[in-house]
């Protein structure tokens, strides 16, 4: 099994699925079913599939409030099959599709609730993806059981899968970790439902849509597991979050949806999305990946020179910089890591780290020299 915490690397070329060129048909909604539709599609030409499929909840009549009141429960069609049987039918055939059209790179993100979420994740493992995590979607404002027989349903759950056992997927783990003041982010994410102006209304002031899901969600997924650029599916598209989302963040969009309203609205929806700025959207690129700088390449830039001094950032160890891009201490002549590594009697060390340069304004690090250098060749 090939696997890397950090997914495949930045710098690793991808293949792509050119659409056409217009920034419209970039994010597209495609009317239709999503069995049929997918199969209309080129083999290995999706990034990132998120699917949020009908959850078969087996309503039977209405649900009321304790004031006898009706709630606005999913009592739709398109959430209504005959049997388990069929519900498993229907959930392998869109699974099967999905594997078709993702890259051997690809990955998918299943969301579902206690009712259907266990069948899905069986036929997922049965088609041969390869189960990554499941992560569980606490609501901070999930609705009450109203009946008081049952626990608050107060979570759903989100199936991550490579396409198969020995993928190369993405992870963006450095920078999720990053932007959660570096800690690992957790498989549990608590996150409001969706309210407010995100959520669609018709022409008679409802909720145009009674799943619509809320875009930190997404935000989180495609942020997670994709890149800038790469080409994400939706196979339920419902009122266009997904597509939304992944337009502001500078990735293609394919939804399908075969409720021509839902459609329509999805369309006009992602259409007045405009995407962020390349810079804020530019790959985390992590110390392994970036280009490699040798510590003589400080001589040469100027940024130091022969002769200087570099220390620890408590001034404990001093070593001599020599012409040649090696350093001294006492006797023993090595590189900044071996050196280093002496210096306080260990194996290994990051000489990149431990070393500074004294100046006039106070200790700097030689590897924000090194970023200095790293920065020029990025414009480049």
């Amino acid at each position: 099994m090939v696997v890397s915490r950090r997914g495949a690397s930045v710098r690793a070329p991808r293949s792509r699925f050119e659409q056409p060129s217009s920034a419209s048909q970039s994010h597209r909604v495609i009317v239709g079913d999503c069995v049929a539709e997918m199969n209309k599609l080129p083999a290995d030409c999706v990034d990132l599939v998120f699917a949020d499929p009908p959850y078969n909840l087996q309503l039977q009549g209405d649900l009321k409030r304790p004031d006898d009141s009706k709630v606005d429960a999913v009592d739709d069609d398109w959430d209504r099959f005959s049997s388990f049987a069929a519900y498993d039918e229907f959930t392998r055939a869109w699974l099967t599709a999905c594997k078709r059209v993702l890259k051997p790179s690809g990955a998918l993100w299943v969301i579902g609730s206690y009712h259907n979420i266990f069948r899905v994740g069986s036929i997922l493992q049965d088609l041969g993806f390869w189960i990554l995590n499941d992560v569980v979607w606490r609501k901070s404002n999930p609705m009450p059981n109203f009946r008081g027989r049952r626990f608050t349903n107060a979570h759903e759950t989100l199936i991550w899968a490579s396409r198969d056992q020995s993928a190369r997927y993405t992870f963006n783990y450095e920078a999720l970790k990053a932007g959660n003041e570096d800690i690992q982010v957790r498989s549990d994410w608590t996150l409001p439902l969706c309210t407010g102006d995100e959520r669609l209304k018709g022409h008679d002031g409802k909720k145009l849509h009674p799943t619509q899901k809320p875009q930190a969600l997404l935000a989180r997924v495609i942020l997670s597991s994709s890149r800038p650029d790469d080409l994400v599916l939706d196979p339920f598209n419902g009122t266009g979050t997904t597509g939304a989302v992944a337009k502001h963040l500078g990735r293609r969009y394919i939804g399908i949806e075969r409720d021509p309203a839902y459609a329509a609205a999805a369309e006009q929806r992602i259409a007045d999305v405009q995407p962020l700025e390349a810079p804020t959207l530019a790959p985390f690129m992590t110390a392994r990946e970036a280009p490699r700088v040798a510590f003589a390449s400080l001589l040469e830039r100027g940024l130091i020179n022969a002769g200087a001094k570099l220390v620890d950032a408590k001034k404990r160890h001093k070593a001599l910089v020599r012409a040649d891009g090696a350093v001294s201490l006492g006797d023993q002549v090595g590189s900044i890591h071996r050196i280093g590594a002496l210096a306080q009697g260990l194996e290994a060390c990051n000489g990149w780290t431990f070393w500074h340069l004294e100046t006039p304004k106070g200790l700097v690090s030689i590897d924000a020299l090194r970023a200095e250098i790293r920065a020029e060749m990025a414009q480049v």
